[in-house]
């Protein structure tokens, strides 16, 4: 088994409410994966293979990264329709979409639990499948040559975190809400599992005139 680097894609439209306006990245969220391929660069890492989600905001990243790779993209490595079962969520229980950032903090755990216990009806998928697709891509790109760069986003990095330690969704929704633009989580095969060397590891951002890009929403 290879070694695997998930990364986060750069910030997105922050002030979205649905799936289609959020896919894209920032100004903001270009300059973060310039960056980061140019830390990739400077600090010689070596990876052999590149992955994406088909999402946009996947898709913009990996080309700011500027690897040189030529990417496999997977929608197995697309994030869940948060926003959409959001609104599920909002239509069939009454529960609201947050109006303030802070409020994220108890609602996404609840979209999960919801989703997880097949209380939101109409979902665009199951949690199980969400699950599994997950697991079979990572599998799959494992089995390949050499160290693989996975650029994805937030939603999945928490699902595999949650996967490789045995966590719960509590734990799983606050690893999510953790998760910086652009962060690497890097997985090693330890004894036929998965565990985690490094988690929201953002380098090319830790200066202080990058500060302030140091974003989660």
């Amino acid at each position: 088994m290879s070694h695997i680097t998930l990364i986060r894609h750069g910030q997105a439209n922050s002030q979205a409410k649905d799936e289609l306006s959020y896919d894209k990245l920032s100004p903001l969220g270009h300059e973060q994966a310039a960056w980061l391929g140019d830390h990739l660069r400077e600090s010689e890492t070596h990876h052999t293979r590149l992955y994406t989600g088909t999402l946009t905001r996947h898709v913009e990243t990996a080309e700011g990264m500027g690897t040189g790779l030529d990417p496999i993209r997977d929608p197995r490595l697309n994030e869940l329709e948060y926003f959409t079962l959001a609104t599920l969520l909002e239509a069939q229980h009454g529960i609201a979409f947050p109006a303030e950032q802070g409020a994220f903090t108890s609602h996404l755990p609840t979209v999960f639990q919801h989703w997880q216990d097949g209380m939101i009806e109409e979902a665009p998928e199951t949690w199980d499948n969400f699950h599994s697709r997950i697991e079979d891509a990572l599998r799959e790109i494992a089995a390949g040559q050499g160290p693989a760069l996975v650029v994805t986003s937030g939603g999945l990095i928490s699902m595999v975190m949650a996967q490789a330690m045995g966590l719960g969704i509590p734990a799983m929704a606050r690893i999510a809400l953790a998760i910086m633009h652009t962060s690497m989580h890097r997985l090693f095969p330890i004894g036929g599992h998965w565990s985690p060397v490094l988690f929201n590891a953002v380098p090319h951002l830790d200066r202080p005139d990058r500060r302030s890009a140091q974003t989660h929403i």
